[in-house]
């Protein structure tokens, strides 16, 4: 079909980009559009809960939040807090009748946790580590280089363990699911598993690329800062994350619209690869979820048909 085309692992994926993103969560998906976004979730006793809200993007707040990069941090920040909700949502779901949902004083907690390892992790241990040989390596490009190989180094060990861990598994399972059906809804065909089924689990806007993206573009952000002392050498890279997220949304963005470029699809491929090790194959009872997730969306609105304005910022990943 002219709006199909194929990815590295051989199987389908559209040509065409929509304004809508998702999310894995537990025993189920998280599917967002323009105004409205859905959380389906599959309960112990096999049955379907779906949820849905209503979605006012906070870039409607001020012309200010729409600009490039801008934009960026604002629907990361925005795209996290719809997350957070939907894996609380899928984590009550998943408890027997009996037992006390989740606070939300505890998801708070697990939300200023998992931030904080991240940008810990992620960019205060590389510094760190790159500051121990520092004087050895006699110059700032060369420290901001081995820092970036260092942080890239991580990252990718980071996914290569979690992608081992056995409870993560259904997760992945459900990252696919997701996947397929946003493709099959870009290609313009009926939801159904068996449609969602022929598209590759990996996605041009998948968060797992847009990760690899952030740990690269780091290294070019954080060059011409050069090599001061040690205070300010690390409150650069925890002030430098918004600016470091905002250019790579733009990035994964621009990357969708332009997915059958060749050297476009050439400059994903490794990101694409790296899809490989968080998302796995899902089943036709999984993809139903993440269809039921999306369909609950396309009650309420059409993405596709959404006002120019009203897409402005809307910078989602799938």
């Amino acid at each position: 079909m002219s709006d199909e085309t194929r990815l590295p692992d051989d199987l389908l994926t559209a040509q065409r980009d929509a304004p809508v993103g998702g999310q894995a969560v537990m025993e189920g998906v998280m599917m967002r559009g323009v105004s409205t976004w859905a959380v389906a979730m599959r309960k112990p006793d096999g049955e379907i809960d779906i949820q849905s809200f209503p979605l006012v993007s906070w870039t409607k707040r001020h012309r200010a939040l729409r600009w490039p990069v801008i934009r960026g941090v604002v629907a990361l920040v925005e795209s996290l807090n719809i997350g957070f909700k939907a894996l609380g949502l899928s984590a009550n779901a998943q408890l027997p009748e009996e037992e006390e949902p989740i606070s939300g004083a505890m998801w708070i907690g697990t939300i200023v946790v998992a931030l904080l390892f991240a940008v810990g992790l992620f960019f205060v241990v590389p510094v760190g580590l790159t500051s121990l040989f520092k004087d050895q390596l006699g110059s700032a490009f060369l420290f901001w280089l081995v820092e970036g190989i260092v942080r890239t180094a991580i990252f990718l060990g980071y996914i290569v363990l979690i992608a081992r861990l056995r409870d993560l598994r259904r997760v992945f399972e459900f990252h696919g699911a997701e996947h397929k059906t946003i493709s099959c809804y870009e290609a313009g065909l009926p939801l159904t598993p068996e449609n969602a089924q022929r598209f590759s689990r990996l996605h041009p806007r998948c968060g797992t690329s847009f990760l690899l993206i952030v740990m690269i573009v780091a290294i070019f952000v954080f060059a011409p800062i050069g090599l001061p002392a040690w205070y300010l050498l690390l409150a650069s890279r925890i002030l430098g994350v918004p600016l470091i997220a905002g250019v790579s949304f733009e990035i994964i963005k621009w990357a969708g619209r332009n997915r059958r470029k060749g050297w476009v699809q050439r400059l994903m491929w490794p990101g694409m690869q790296l899809q490989k090790l968080t998302t796995r194959e899902p089943d036709h009872e999984q993809l139903a979820v993440a269809i039921a997730a999306m369909d609950a969306v396309l009650a309420v609105e059409d993405p596709r048909a959404a006002a120019d304005e009203d897409k402005v910022g809307m910078e989602v990943v799938a």
